[in-house]
């Protein structure tokens, strides 16, 4: 018996040695089944295959998606020059609630239920995909991962902001180098917009009432003096408003919601633009008039409200025209794109292949995550959670009922899309 036998024998190197090549070959296996371009037979309703009509419904669903994506993110972008459709009005903080309901009911009702259904696809090899509930672990991933970006995100932006400070408290710079900083990042100064004051807001505090919940600082370390909760805080407010009180600590705050709302909005667009593309190439390969038709109502619904919360947050950062404007139509144009992209493959795509379920699959668990951080955290407790909320009634109760109305209505397009 040679030295390498005996060495084997003792170490028990070659069943170990077999054992992980099987196990590796398993692996191959299962990857290259999950990456099959084959299709899975589905029952579909031949009768209802009409390529014709299908095709003339698609440039339907291409123009009305598109409208009604413009119209949404244009709403609060052009209405914030009007009194009623300012981002500090009653009526866009109720109609940002209904919003931030449909993005939420899109996150847990259409993204997390399609990914897992794609996950769990019989198509697929049922070890890995059947035994571990990937759809539910790469959606809470998305969440948590969110969360990171949004914190160093906007600790990023809020330090770029503080050195400017710096350096102009210090005078080293001059107020156009310093504009031109704050334009490398597409932020507008306040200062350079004449505000001179926060109106009484407790630092941290958005132009709307919201609280930035990521990134905020103790109102005692600017302040020297405490305030109160409760009905004092209100009355107090009401008359800090009355009486032109200002707090003194200048534009900094208002400076920081707008740093907030830049990182709020961009990664909002991201969580949107991630499963418009999945929503645009799905109807795009279909072929389908019965399923291509309620989706076209359902999908307008939805970019509208979904336009209309981006747009609000696009305009309470204060972005600088080109970048407000390139933010609008990059949101606006990806699901009609997707569609016009799925319309033009539907022959070469199949979306009843592994592959196809996988990536969709898994492109829909991290949207869903996205989506459902950002309406629960940057939308929904950012607003609701504020002085303004907790200081007027009426608001309250609109707000709430805004926001259930929303996540309903979204809800129940799940029967139709």
């Amino acid at each position: 018996m040679s030295f390498n036998e005996d060495l084997d024998s003792v170490l028990y190197i070659k069943p170990i040695t077999e054992r992980a090549k099987m196990f590796s070959g398993n692996i191959l296996q299962l990857f290259s089944t999950s990456m099959a371009t084959t299709s899975c037979e589905r029952v579909d309703s031949a009768e209802c295959r009409d390529d014709s009509a299908a095709f003339i419904l698609k440039m339907i669903a291409i123009g009305a998606i598109l409208i009604s994506g413009v119209v949404g993110v244009a709403i609060p972008l052009v209405g914030k020059e009007r009194r009623f459709l300012r981002t500090d009005s009653n009526l866009f903080f109720a109609a940002k609630a209904f919003a931030a309901g449909v993005i939420l009911a899109t996150g847990f009702v259409h993204m997390l239920p399609g990914a897992t259904s794609a996950l769990t696809d019989t198509c697929l090899p049922s070890s890995p995909w059947s035994d571990f509930p990937f759809a539910g672990f790469i959606a809470m991933m998305a969440a948590l991962a969110t969360l990171v970006a949004d914190f160093v995100g906007t600790q990023f932006y809020e330090r770029k902001q503080e050195e400017e400070e710096r350096r102009v408290s210090d005078g080293i710079v001059n107020d156009d180098s310093v504009l031109d900083s704050e334009s490398e990042i597409g932020i507008v100064s306040v200062g350079s917009l004449g505000s001179t004051n926060n109106g009484g807001k407790v630092f941290g505090e958005e132009e709307g009432g919201g609280m930035h919940i990521v990134g905020m600082h103790a109102h005692a370390a600017h302040h020297s003096h405490n305030h109160s909760l409760g009905k004092d805080t209100c009355e107090g407010h009401a008359l800090e408003h009355a009486h032109g009180h200002s707090h003194g600590f200048g534009d900094g705050d208002v400076e920081e919601g707008s740093v907030r709302h830049v990182v709020v909005s961009q990664i909002l667009e991201l969580g949107i633009v991630s499963h418009s593309v999945i929503i645009g190439l799905s109807l795009g390969v279909s072929h389908s008039p019965c399923t291509i038709r309620p989706l076209i109502a359902a999908l307008s619904f939805h970019q509208f409200f979904e336009g209309f919360a981006l747009g609000g947050c696009i305009s309470q950062a204060q972005l600088k025209k080109l970048s407000t404007i390139m933010m609008a139509c990059f949101f606006a144009i990806t699901t009609p794109a997707g569609i016009g992209i799925g319309t033009g493959v539907a022959s070469l795509y199949n979306p009843n292949s592994p592959r196809a379920l996988v990536v969709e699959g898994i492109l829909d668990s991290i949207s869903a995550g996205i989506l459902v951080y950002m309406a629960l955290v940057d939308l929904i407790a950012a607003d609701f959670l504020s002085k303004r909320m907790r200081c007027n009634a009426r608001l309250q109760v609109v707000s709430y009922l805004a926001l259930f109305l929303g996540a309903g209505s979204m809800s129940s397009l799940a029967i139709w899309a």
